[in-house]
C-alpha cells in the first residue's frame, strides 16, 4: 500500500526544512524510550522534533495497520457507514487518515485525542491541505488518559494501550466504548500485543458488543494456551526519507499487528479467517481457518475443486474464507 498523495505530501512538507541528522538522533532516542520499562510514567515525545520524526518513522507504518483492520471490517459489515469518528491516543492523526480513507463516503467529523500537544499539533499541519473535509476540520485535543471519550459511531484506539498501565488500559478500552457504536483497537502484532488484544476484546464482549474482525466470532479465542497468537500483516511502500529513518534498503516493510473490532449491531453469520500465509504444494493450496464455530481447523483446497481452487490460489493472509 502508499500513502494517500496528501498525506505523503504533508510529512514530506513537515521534515523538508529539519536536518537529517537531528532527525534520526531523535528517533533513536525514541526507540530506546519505547523499549524502557516504566516510560509510562513520562511523556515519550519530548517536543516538536520528537512528534515529526516519530510521524516520519512510525505513521506509514500505523496508517497500514490500522487501514487493513478498518478495511476488514467495512468487508464484513458493509453497512458500517460511520458519520463521527473520535480517534483515541491519535497523536498525529494515522488511524484519523485511515478511517478517512476507507470510510471516506460518510465520515463528516473527526476528533482526535492524545496526551501529547506537540504531536497534535503536527496532525493539525499535517491534516491542513487533505483531500478530505474531515480531516481538514478535524478537532485535536489533548487530554489525560484514561478518560471520558465523547460518543461516537466509530472509535479507533490504536498503538496507545501499551503505554498505559493494566489497569488503566481497562479503563480506556471501557471508555472508549461505553458510547460507540463500533470500536477498533489495534496493537502491534507481538504476543504482549495480542495479550492486549485479547483483554480489550473480552471487555468488548462483557459489555455486550459483538465482534466484527477479525474474528467470525464472539466466542473465546481458541488460539489462548497455545504458542501461537492471532496476527496479521501490511505491507507498506517506504519513500526514501523513511527508508533512511529505518536504515534498511527494502522499498517496504510489513507492519505486524494485532486488532478486534466491535460493534453493537447485530451480525450475521461469518464466514471463517485465514490466520497464516496459505501454503501451496502441487494442486493443492492448505489454509490455516479461524471458523465461525470458535475452533482452528486446516483446511486443503484441491485442484479438482476448479473456481474455489483457484479462489484458493488468490486468498491471502487475514482474507475471509470462502470469498
Amino acid at each position: 500500500m502508499d500513502l494517500p498523495a496528501d498525506l505523503a505530501a504533508a510529512l514530506d512538507a513537515a521534515t523538508a526544512d529539519l536536518p537529517l541528522r537531528d532527525l534520526e538522533a531523535s528517533v533513536e532516542r525514541l526507540i530506546t524510550r519505547y523499549r524502557t520499562p516504566g516510560r509510562a510514567d513520562r511523556p515519550i515525545l519530548g517536543g516538536p522534533l520528537d512528534a515529526v520524526a516519530y510521524a516520519a518513522y512510525r505513521m506509514p507504518a500505523t496508517w497500514g495497520a490500522v487501514r487493513s483492520a478498518l478495511s476488514a471490517a467495512a468487508e464484513r459489515l458493509p453497512e458500517l457507514a460511520p458519520r463521527t469518528l473520535v480517534d483515541v491516543g491519535g497523536g498525529s492523526g494515522a488511524a484519523a487518515w485511515a478511517a478517512g480513507e476507507v470510510f471516506a463516503g460518510s465520515l463528516t467529523e473527526i476528533t482526535v485525542l492524545d496526551q501529547v500537544a506537540a504531536a497534535l499539533e503536527l496532525g493539525r499541519r499535517l491534516a491542513r491541505d487533505a483531500s478530505s473535509g474531515a480531516l481538514r476540520h478535524a478537532q485535536w485535543r489533548q487530554t489525560r488518559f484514561p478518560a471520558e471519550i465523547p460518543e461516537a459511531d466509530l472509535v479507533t484506539v490504536s498503538y496507545v494501550l501499551s503505554e498505559l498501565s493494566a489497569k488503566d488500559q481497562a479503563a480506556l478500552v471501557h471508555a472508549s466504548a461505553i458510547n460507540a457504536a463500533a470500536i477498533a483497537v489495534i496493537e502491534p502484532g507481538t504476543p504482549d500485543g495480542y495479550q492486549r488484544i485479547l483483554a480489550a476484546r473480552d471487555a468488548l464482549v462483557e459489555m455486550g458488543m459483538s465482534i466484527a474482525a477479525p474474528c467470525p466470532h464472539s466466542a473465546a479465542c481458541p488460539l489462548v494456551g497455545t504458542r501461537d497468537w492471532c496476527h496479521f500483516a501490511s505491507r507498506i511502500h517506504r519513500s526514501p526519507l523513511h527508508r533512511r529513518l529505518k536504515g534498511g534498503d527494502l522499498v517496504h516493510e510489513d507492519e505486524k499487528f494485532a486488532y478486534v473490532v466491535a460493534t453493537r449491531a447485530r451480525i450475521q453469520q461469518s464466514p471463517a479467517r485465514i490466520l497464516r500465509h496459505p501454503q501451496f504444494r502441487k494442486g493443492l493450496v492448505m489454509m490455516q481457518l479461524c471458523e465461525p464455530e470458535g475452533t482452528v481447523a486446516q483446511t486443503l483446497v484441491s485442484k479438482r475443486l476448479g473456481d474455489l481452487y483457484r479462489a484458493a490460489r488468490d486468498a491471502e493472509w487475514g482474507d475471509v474464507w470462502p470469498p
